[in-house]
């Protein structure tokens, strides 16, 4: 990884504190789970997010924000994989607030993210897959507005959140990236269905349901027709997130594997003694600092706007992916038995990579985007 600032070592040493304190897994993730908290993550702490100005890192100081990039959201999210921390903050204070950064709906939102009172989504799969391209909600146009119908899934907090920016097709045909059109659809809007769910993790995801939800001209976000490019936007900088947090997800797993390998004996020997497990956690630990690497430079490029951003995303998605599944699959192993229980939180890493692992774009999607970015 890339050498930190003064800042921004301040800022992971100020995020690891506060999640470590505030954020961990029996204070936040079990506590919200075994209550059957219908956000799966507590609005207290959100607002705890707020007070610090975590909320504020992409939001430009001409908004009230710090006006920092993705490079600085990744180390609060490395630290939220590491704790397992349930959060609004990728969905709403990354990928939404990248997704409306410049238009009016700026003003009318940045305001809640940066109290911690807002919640926003982002709704664009219809499909088992990720596929933006393959978009096929319409938006007809009526009056000075239009009428979306519809449906789609896996929005993450979908069912929680007071605007959820969704695609829709006002043009072309599925597949096509021309016609897309990103709208601002409010919680409650007439014919809206949500239907929200557990994920294997906890966190909520909704299926959104569309039947003539009506929209006037001012909940379209940038352009009509031009939806691609603030779409990318904020798919970038989420994918460059995720990766972040999949790196956090790998290194608290594999540091709670290192931490279990020194008390658990066999054959009166503590098992880190085993040559062959040193040498799979050696493995383990070059794989997630590579993983790390890949994630960060990701985030630099997105943020200095280099044209190979879009290659460096995929890259660090599809490694730290492949890294996160190796380090809890490596952990629940190690741990033996004890590690196929809910009573132990390993297995709880291995629940969360297979979310973050899908999110925005699996280990083949981002692949073959390497690969077509190659020329292949």
């Amino acid at each position: 990884m890339s050498l930190l600032t003064d800042d921004q070592k301040m800022l992971q040493e100020m995020v690891a504190s506060f999640l470590a304190d505030k954020g961990n897994i029996a204070k936040q993730l079990r506590h919200w789970r075994d209550i059957g908290c219908k956000d799966g993550f507590g609005h207290g702490l959100w607002k705890g997010f707020a007070e610090l100005g975590f909320t504020g890192i992409c939001i430009p100081e001409s908004h009230g924000g710090l006006g920092l990039g993705a490079k600085e959201a990744a180390l609060v999210l490395e630290e939220i994989g590491r704790n397992l921390t349930p959060s609004p903050f990728l969905q709403t204070a990354v990928v939404a607030a990248r997704a409306i950064e410049g238009t009016a709906h700026a003003d009318r939102w940045y305001p809640g993210i940066l109290s911690g009172e807002a919640v926003l989504a982002l709704a664009v799969d219809e499909g088992p897959r990720h596929a933006p391209e393959q978009t096929a909600i319409e938006a007809k146009r009526q009056g000075n507005g239009f009428v979306l119908n519809g449906s789609k899934q896996f929005v993450v907090q979908g069912g929680s959140a007071d605007m959820i920016v969704t695609v829709a097709r006002t043009a072309g045909s599925p597949g096509e990236r021309e016609g897309l059109t990103l709208f601002t659809v409010p919680k409650g809007a007439a014919g809206l269905t949500i239907d929200n769910v557990s994920q294997v993790d906890s966190s909520k995801a909704a299926r959104l349901t569309f039947a003539s939800v009506a929209l006037d001209g001012d909940a379209v976000i940038g352009e009509v027709d031009q939806g691609w490019e603030p779409l990318s936007r904020a798919l970038n900088t989420g994918r460059a997130g995720v990766a972040a947090e999949l790196v956090g997800v790998a290194a608290g797993a594999s540091a709670m594997t290192v931490d279990y390998l020194k008390q658990r004996k066999q054959f009166g020997k503590f098992i880190g003694e085993f040559q062959a497990l040193q040498h799979r956690a050696a493995h383990l630990y070059t794989e997630i600092e590579i993983a790390r690497a890949a994630a960060f430079r990701a985030a630099e490029l997105l943020d200095s706007g280099d044209e190979r951003a879009q290659l460096y995303v995929s890259v660090a998605k599809a490694k730290a992916a492949d890294v996160a599944s190796l380090a809890v699959r490596e952990g629940v192993q190690m741990h033996g038995g004890i590690g196929m229980t809910d009573e132990h939180d390993i297995g709880l890493f291995m629940k969360r990579e297979a979310v973050l692992g899908e999110l925005f774009g699996d280990v083949y999607y981002h692949r073959e985007r390497v690969a077509q970015f190659g020329g292949y």
